[in-house]
């Protein structure tokens, strides 16, 4: 016969590694769409947590003498799941980025329309990419790395072991703004430099043939290379994605360095 013992204190430490799942759960590309149910989250992050729980099974006891000591605990795991989470969503924010940058310049960015899924502005180039971004990354088994570094991030910052050095999440938060301006135009590149050199090109033919109205004949030039640049480029989206994608597991090591005592 099995014995299995559930005291009050394991209830403690089985709702505080609850909470920083459900923080994190909640922050991540495609769970944070308003196309998932809460329902569906909630009972992810629970699943996550029998799971995870079974693993860390013996633990070490949380000690605290006050409530509002065991609510600053709680709060300490909630700010390091949205941590967690965080980086992800700031990586998947790059491809916004680059077809943002690619929209501004063919001419579509006025074209900008409310995505329901992200609750967010985006342009129609910018969403294409961050759909097949997602799709790509389900695909891929991407999700198996983020979750496994939300696994793993017990093992480097156990419950109530975190502790917060504002200049080592600066420093991350500097160095990801510039690799994030950096792949978002290295994705976005194609369609800058075709829309360039077709400016170049109208340029000198308004030179040579002043009488032509290139600015209504630019307008349509650029849509068209733009899109038929996209089309064409489409096959480099999966070699694109290693680049976000390496640019994840880089902020996810660089906030769990900057959150390990």
């Amino acid at each position: 016969m099995v014995h299995f013992d559930f005291t009050y204190s394991d209830l403690e430490y089985f709702l505080l590694i609850f909470v920083r799942i459900t923080s994190f759960v909640f922050v991540i590309p495609f769970f944070s769409m308003n196309a998932v149910p809460r329902r569906v989250r909630a009972g992810l992050a629970l699943f996550l947590t029998i799971l995870l729980y079974g693993v860390m099974m013996p633990h070490e006891e949380i000690v605290y003498h006050t409530v509002l000591q065991y609510a600053l605990i709680v709060t300490k795991e909630f700010a390091t799941g949205i941590l967690l989470g965080l980086g992800v969503s700031m990586c998947m924010s790059i491809v916004s980025l680059a077809g943002t940058i690619a929209d501004m310049e063919v001419g579509f960015s006025m074209v900008s329309n409310l995505d329901p899924a992200t609750r967010s502005q985006t342009t129609i180039t910018g969403s294409i990419y961050q759909y097949m971004f997602l799709l790509i990354m389900i695909i891929t088994g991407m999700y198996e790395y983020i979750i496994g570094a939300l696994a793993e991030s017990y093992t480097l910052i156990p419950v109530n072991g975190a502790v917060f050095h504002g200049d080592k999440l600066l420093n991350a938060m500097l160095g990801f703004l510039s690799e994030y301006v950096k792949i978002g135009f290295q994705i976005s590149l194609p369609v800058f430099a075709a829309i360039l050199l077709l400016d170049v090109v109208l340029g000198i033919m308004a030179k040579v043939s002043p009488q032509m109205n290139m600015f209504a004949v630019g307008l349509q030039l650029k849509v068209f290379a733009g899109l038929f640049v996209v089309m064409f480029t489409i096959y480099l989206i999966p070699a694109m994605s290693d680049l976000v994608f390496t640019e994840v597991k880089k902020i996810t090591v660089s906030f769990v360095e900057a959150m390990m005592s």
